[in-house]
């Protein structure tokens, strides 16, 4: 059998002496192996330039150089492309990074994608101030990187009344209205809206103005979009290893060296998948919590543009749909042109403000000046961490058309910067998070209490047979409120959702509020009581859901789950939510979403944990719901799973060391058939380390024949490709090098304890089994390795 890219058959390697120099196969005109550089022109017919790298530089450095920090370069927009493992932004904050490098960081990334929504609706004069400072997407780009990490500890309340601190909470500035409409990117761009543009173009400002006007640019939950941003990360990680390529015997002697367990490309992934949350009714994770109303000093009528301001987003063109609950939080800023003003007048306007709107007020002193990095007191914008899928593609295809320049640095004056921390910190500590607090107090003893009590139970109950011996759906007529008059529901199944007022709509915003603000077991018990509520209503996708978020926030919660535990909660509440998001609803994003986090959630917690993970790991795969490259990084991700299963005693029984060491060779494969040759290569590492920490007298599984033919096969592809990617040609030793990837050293089948039966002949390492299904790269010379496996003339010397 061939490769997958129709490769003409290699054929097979000499036995090399040890120390003797390496020749080298030229490689045939044949050979059409898919070369990084090539799946990278495939992409973007534009050449990489200094601006483009930069976008790439969280994930495009060799694994051993690659550090935890942010290091990646900013965008010209304001919108920075962040390293994916950045845990913080804040300038002196806490370290939150244990001895391995990290602490829980797949589940800080969990936590901190649910948080709060605060919508931004500025006046036209407040969106000017910000443009004349560089930023073209207006007030919300300007305060949108620094809610990501609210600068301090955050004190929040649970349930009951204790409170906890906590280092690294956030909230998310969007858009009032984002996320209702899915992103368009790719039919927009190819309408040719953009003008030709180059470093200082006229053009430059207004693309930039365009591209934050692409319908739902901002909206996630598009798996094809995640998918090519991070095969866009990939190829140019690929074509940019010309150093890694040129110094790769240097860098495998190195190979040795601590690294880190999360690949960035996955991490990447998952925090793509869990950024720009679309705005749906069945959660209201995505549902503005409080709304920044900001005018300016610049304002002729100042109270009136708030009250038009305030009716606009109320009753106004954006309002949001009936099923969002539009009692949220408003919260008035007064913007302050420090160089063009009167603080005193405006002063005097914000005490105004303050009698006609209350407390949640704030005056935000900035200057309006543009600030550029060779001023004195300049500081660079701190990078955006929770941008879509969308967006980052957007800015990459945006800076294909730069010239081998880099980008301008957004920068803001060192005391603008002071002064949104500190507005942003005021608004979540005073206004937002007691808010919330109150909103969970209330719902939970006006509405919840009530459905545990015994009169809530026998209303369900009677929710449920009141419809008995009638054609609910078809003989029910609609009631003046919407809802289905003989079945009794409050659930709209033609609108396909629950009133905002309904009380199954307010326990669920009271799950959601809860399991912002962190209280998980409050969250867990709402969900777990509108399970049977949304499953009479017939209500599937708020079904599935309430399933995904009870597993998650038992997950989350700090008590310890029994394997008897989570096989009768856990992994039934999983099972019901995949079954429900990909069967009744058709919606493959919910399902990823649901089992990519509780496999993280449960790989955390170790023991059988980690053989569950690795379970819904390879259901995901079942699924079919990934494209090749999340199909390879899952992959990888199960091989993680069953490598966090420690065993007990010197021996390590109870391990999942061989099973690591399967999936860290069938991610190799996934790999070299999307041509990623260095991440192909790590697998196969990973698989060998593994395989080498297994003693001879625990029957080392690199004595089963097949397997090691099918890593040997492995080696020999990845060999091919990084000799075509070199572009080696005649026959010598590279660079006087030995690689460890072309030296093949025979292994004797000594150490085997328990040897095959010889009646009947010499049998196959696979019986009757065709060895060649193993792989869709098998070649025809391969038979040759069962004749060299010296396992019969060992027996007949027997």
């Amino acid at each position: 059998m061939t490769p997958s890219n129709h490769a003409a058959p290699l054929k097979p390697p000499p036995s090399f002496a040890s120390g003797a120099p390496i020749a080298l196969p030229k490689p045939s005109s044949s050979l059409h192996l898919q070369a990084p550089s090539a799946s990278l022109s495939s992409l973007s017919n534009k050449p990489s330039n200094a601006s483009l790298s930069s976008l790439f530089a969280s994930t495009s450095s060799p694994p051993a150089s690659r550090s935890i920090s942010p290091s990646g370069e900013l965008s010209s927009t304001g919108v920075a492309a962040s390293h994916v493992f950045s845990l913080a932004t804040t300038p002196g904050a806490p370290s939150r990074i244990s001895n391995e490098g990290k602490l829980d960081e797949m589940k800080e990334i969990v936590m901190r994608a649910f948080v709060p929504h605060v919508a931004v609706h500025a006046s036209a004069d407040t969106n000017e101030i910000a443009n004349e400072k560089g930023f073209q997407g207006g007030f919300w780009e300007l305060l949108r990187p620094f809610g990501d990490l609210v600068q301090g500890k955050v004190t929040v309340r649970d349930s009951i009344g204790a409170s906890r601190t906590w280092e690294d909470y956030g909230v998310r500035f969007v858009g009032l209205g984002d996320g209702l409409s899915p992103p368009q990117v790719t039919e927009w761009w190819g309408t040719g809206q953009l003008e030709p543009e180059t470093n200082g173009s006229p053009g430059e400002a207004a693309n930039a103005r365009a591209r934050r006007n692409i319908p739902g640019i901002r909206t996630g939950g598009d798996i094809d979009q995640v998918e090519e941003l991070v095969q866009r990360h990939l190829s140019h990680a690929e074509a940019v290893s010309d150093s890694y390529v040129t110094n790769y015997f240097d860098y495998k002697e190195s190979i040795n060296q601590p690294a880190i367990s999360v690949s960035p490309f996955y991490t990447l992934y998952l925090r793509r998948m869990l950024s720009g949350l679309p705005m749906t009714p069945h959660e209201t994770f995505a549902h503005p919590v409080a709304c920044v109303i900001a005018i300016s000093s610049r304002n002729k009528s100042p109270i009136e543009t708030l009250r038009q301001l305030y009716e606009s987003g109320s009753r106004g063109e954006r309002r949001l749909p009936l099923w969002a609950n539009s009692e949220y939080l408003r919260y008035y800023v007064l913007v302050h042109d420090e160089e063009k003003d009167d603080i005193t007048k405006s002063t005097a306007l914000f005490d105004q403000m303050k009698r006609h709107f209350g407390l949640h007020c704030h005056l935000l002193r900035l200057r309006s000046s543009q600030c550029v990095p060779t001023d004195d007191d300049s500081v660079r914008m701190p990078t955006c961490e929770w941008m879509s899928a969308a967006e980052d593609l957007s800015e990459i295809r945006s800076r294909e058309g730069y010239d081998d320049m880099e980008a301008p640095i957004p920068c803001l004056f060192e005391s603008d910067s002071t002064a949104i921390r500190t507005f942003v910190r005021e608004m979540v500590t005073q206004s937002v998070v007691p808010f919330m607090e109150r909103c969970v107090t209330t719902w939970n003893d006006q509405v919840a209490s009530r459905r545990r009590g015994i009169s809530g139970r026998f209303m369900s109950l009677s929710k449920r047979w009141t419809g008995f011996g009638t054609s609910s759906r078809s003989s029910s007529g609609l009631g003046s409120a919407g809802s289905s008059g003989a079945s009794g529901s409050n659930y709209d199944p033609l609108q396909g959702h629950y009133r905002r007022d309904a009380p199954e709509a307010m326990m669920r915003m009271l799950g959601d509020y809860a399991f912002m603000l962190r209280d998980w077991k409050l969250s867990q018990g709402v969900y777990e009581l509108l399970r049977s509520d949304f499953s009479n209503d017939k209500a599937w996708k708020y079904h599935a859901g309430a399933h995904e978020m009870a597993a998650i926030s038992a997950l989350l919660n700090q008590q310890t789950l029994s394997s008897k535990a989570r096989s009768e909660t856990v992994d039934q509440m999983l099972e019901t939510a995949s079954y429900s998001y990909i069967t009744r609803c058709a919606a493959p994003y919910g399902a990823l979403r649901c089992l990519a986090v509780a496999i993280e959630l449960l790989r955390l917690r170790g023991g059988s944990a980690a053989d569950d993970a690795a379970k819904w790991g390879s259901r995901v795969l079942e699924m079919r719901i990934l494209g090749a490259t999340g199909h390879a990084l899952f992959t990888e991700r199960v091989a993680t799973c069953y490598a966090a299963r420690r065993g007990a005693g010197n021996g390590r029984w109870g391990s999942r060391r061989r099973k690591s060491a399967l999936w860290n060779i069938l991610a190799a494969d996934a790999w070299l058939k999307l041509g990623k040759n260095i991440q192909a290569e790590k697998c196969l590492d990973e698989a060998t380390k593994i395989y080498g920490q297994i003693k001879p007298e625990q029957d080392n599984s690199l004595t089963f024949g097949g397997m090691r033919a099918f890593m040997d096969e492995l080696r020999r592809t990845l060999r091919a490709n990084i000799i075509a990617l070199r572009g080696a040609d005649g026959v010598g030793t590279l660079n006087g090098h030995e690689s460890p990837i072309v030296e093949e050293e025979s292994e004797k089948l000594d150490h085997r304890r328990h040897r095959g039966s010889l009646i009947g002949g010499g049998v196959s390492p696979f019986g009757g089994l065709d060895a060649g299904s193993l792989s869709p790269m098998h070649m025809p010379h391969d038979e040759q390795l069962w004749k060299d496996d010296d396992f019969e003339r060992e027996a007949s010397v027997m």
